[in-house]
């Protein structure tokens, strides 16, 4: 069974170490040689990446999948 993705814009968290709200951003990727860039939830001040549980289980599973398959 897939969970439904929370997209980034629909989180609302604050960085433990910075204490800023997260914003939504462009973030490099990079799995398996391959890099990418995606909008994902962000600490402006140090740049923590949120990845939601739903997305790690979910679309970035799906990814890591086809990438190996490769």
């Amino acid at each position: 069974m897939k969970s439904r993705y929370t997209g980034p814009e629909d989180v609302e968290w604050k960085c433990a170490r910075c204490n800023q709200e997260l914003v939504v951003g462009p973030v490099n990727v990079e799995y398996l040689g391959n890099r990418f860039t995606t909008e994902l939830a962000k600490c402006p001040q140090c740049g923590f990446v949120l990845v939601s549980e739903e997305l790690a289980l979910g679309k970035m599973a799906e990814v890591e999948q086809m990438l190996e398959d490769k």
